[in-house]
């Protein structure tokens, strides 16, 4: 079996194994992060029986799981934070642009309840303070940005919560993982 560069650095993350991926990032990650939270809520590969085919994200708000579905009914399993009340949002959507270390723009609602925002209207760069955290997928119904991404987080704490604004953040760790086994096109179904 040859092994693309997606599939080595996938499980160098998940193994722990020094890689060249650690060396590259522009920002500090702590690769150790899931230690930081509940085993519940760390990654893992698991039976998940679901209908949707292999390659397909499915994320559960109500558990706060998020899974990447093998086929075979077999799926990744990752903890995350999830929109709270009015933000959450249920449906199809595709991944229509994937970023590293992403600009963050508030949104309306971001300013509306936090005005000193109006600071990064033009974008906050990224890095370790910015909410977008290591990595971003971009989430399109249609041609339509719905300004929700799957992202990385600053806030490990967070995870298994719903504290967002409509994004499913994942631990930095967890959305590198994630990011280098999926790619534009990707379906992500919110139930």
């Amino acid at each position: 079996m040859q092994l693309s560069r997606r599939t080595f650095l996938a499980s160098a993350i998940a193994t722990g194994f020094p890689s060249t991926a650690r060396a590259e990032e522009p920002f500090k990650v702590k690769w150790k992060e899931a230690d930081d939270v509940a085993y519940k809520w760390r990654k893992r590969d698991m039976e998940f029986e679901t209908a949707e085919p292999a390659g397909t994200i499915v994320v559960d708000p109500r558990k706060k799981f998020l899974y990447l579905v093998h086929g075979g009914g077999m799926a990744t399993r990752y903890g995350v934070s999830v929109g709270k009340g009015a933000k959450a949002w249920t449906g199809e959507v595709l991944i229509k642009k994937l970023a590293e270390w992403p600009v963050w723009r508030p949104a309306p609602y971001h300013l509306e309840q936090i005005p000193s925002l109006i600071k990064w209207k033009d974008g906050m760069p990224g890095g370790p303070e910015n909410p977008m955290g290591a990595r971003a997928m971009y989430l399109y119904k249609g041609e339509v940005d719905t300004i929700n991404r799957i992202h990385g987080s600053a806030k490990p704490s967070e995870i298994g919560s719903a504290k967002t604004a409509g994004c499913i953040a994942m631990l930095n760790v967890d959305i590198i993982d994630l990011y280098t086994r999926v790619q534009v096109g990707t379906r992500v179904v919110m139930l």
